[in-house]
């Protein structure tokens, strides 16, 4: 059975994230993907609130497992059972930052590999920095997030509980 693992902060769950993840299970038989505490990044959402959001936009589509995780991505891999990361890529600057965690990924454990996979075009430019400005803006969201996922984002965001 191969078990790719799909890592990151999803903060919050995007179409591009979503699109990367059937991508994914198009390609694996089993799709992990692992929601990340990061501590260098200071998200949005609490860890437990971005896996709910990924369960429930994933819930749908066969062969998917959400899971959070404290540990390094290639800790996480193994403990998946996996020797695959999934990553996708919009853009090059993208391309610039995962191939050096890629490498480093590697000297970690040579025998992880990591996959890169390009989204669907109209989500090459999606970042929730941009979604996150949107709403803030007080504009719509929905070409880009779940409904709610926009409505989460809304509260959380206007609301001052960010």
């Amino acid at each position: 059975m191969s078990i790719a693992v799909y890592p990151g902060t999803f903060d919050p769950v995007t179409y591009g994230h979503l699109d990367v993840v059937n991508r994914g299970v198009a390609l694996f038989d089993k799709l992990i993907v692992g929601v990340s505490e990061n501590p260098s990044k200071r998200p949005t959402f609490a860890l437990d609130e971005r896996i709910e959001m990924l369960k429930a936009s994933t819930v749908s589509v066969p062969d998917v497992e959400v899971k959070g995780f404290t540990s390094t991505t290639v800790e996480f891999v193994r403990s998946c059972d996996s020797r695959v990361i999934l990553r996708g890529i919009r853009t090059v600057s993208d391309f610039e930052s995962e191939f050096q965690m890629a490498l480093t990924n590697r000297v970690l454990d040579p025998e992880i590999e990591t996959i890169f996979i390009m989204p669907s075009e109209q989500y090459s430019f999606v970042r929730a920095s941009i979604i996150k400005g949107i709403i803030l803006a007080g504009g719509d969201a929905s070409e880009f997030v779940p409904q709610d996922v926009q409505e989460k984002l809304r509260k959380k965001l206007l609301a001052g509980g960010a």
